[in-house]
């Protein structure tokens, strides 16, 4: 009985410090996330639901100014937990280090850079037994003079609403990393803001999560008429609502992925 209490202590130790040490690197994860104040001096009107499955995430949200243009993203690690979260700061230190470099501010250009950092940090030449970490992710750059909005998507697709009509813009089917067929450019598509148009990117999290009567998942459809349904409420009520309802989703299962919804009104 005394062996047996003394390895109980020690294993509750060992959780303790595993726990000590995930909240220092969550606290570490979430200085490099921008934080709220920089995003409201840069964008008109956004709300984002981030809700991690473990305490850090490999989920990632990204804001930067470059010049005149503005730049968002939703990155999606492979992976959640420590590992996850690694990737997605080397994710956001690597956006930091292509936006600080010359060169055409395009959305394609921006994830054809990150994808060729990913791979040479994690030396995939496209051998079969390599490391296939990877990202998904949305990229969008704003122009304030011109109101037009180049989106690039690595699987991870962009909503448009614009008076309750909800428009996707598909995302090539390619991570940001390795692929299993061959590495091409991203494309850049382009579109036209108008007042009160509203974006949204995203990570998979959301519509994925099981739960409900039947433990099925949330799904892309319940998902798409849900951002319908709120599109004409605050940015603010909108992410209230989004928590609100995949909570509920859920109830007592578990939660099966980091979630992500970057909702933004750049006009």
């Amino acid at each position: 009985m005394k062996t047996s209490a003394l390895t109980r202590e020690k294993l509750l130790e060992q959780r303790r410090e595993l726990m000590a040490s995930l909240k220092y690197a969550s606290f570490i994860q979430r200085a490099v996330l921008p934080n709220q104040r920089y995003m409201e001096n840069m964008l008109n009107d956004f709300f984002v639901l981030h809700k991690p499955r473990d305490i850090v995430s490999g989920d990632f949200y990204y804001c930067a100014r470059k010049e005149e243009y503005l730049v968002v993203a939703a990155g999606d690690c492979t992976g959640h937990g420590v590992p996850g979260a690694l990737m997605s700061i080397m994710g956001i230190s690597f956006l930091n280090e292509i936006l600080s470099s010359r060169g055409p501010i395009t959305s394609s250009r921006i994830l054809n850079l990150l994808r060729e950092r990913v791979m040479r940090a994690l030396h995939q030449r496209g051998h079969e037994l390599e490391n296939k970490d990877a990202m998904d992710m949305a990229l969008c750059i704003f122009n304030p003079k011109t109101k037009e909005l180049q989106y690039s998507g690595a699987n991870n697709p962009l909503y448009h609403i614009r008076n309750k009509v909800l428009t996707e813009i598909k995302a090539d089917k390619m991570p940001v990393g390795i692929n299993a067929i061959e590495e091409n450019s991203f494309t850049n598509h382009t579109m036209q803001l108008k007042t009160g148009d509203i974006v949204y990117i995203f990570s998979d999290g959301y519509p994925d999560q099981f739960g409900g009567p039947d433990d099925k998942k949330f799904k892309y459809g319940p998902y798409k008429e849900l951002l319908i349904e709120i599109s004409n409420q605050s940015m603010e009520d909108q992410q209230k609502k989004l928590d609100q309802v995949i909570t509920a989703w859920k109830g007592d299962a578990p939660q099966v992925d980091d979630m992500l919804i970057f909702g933004i009104k750049f006009v």
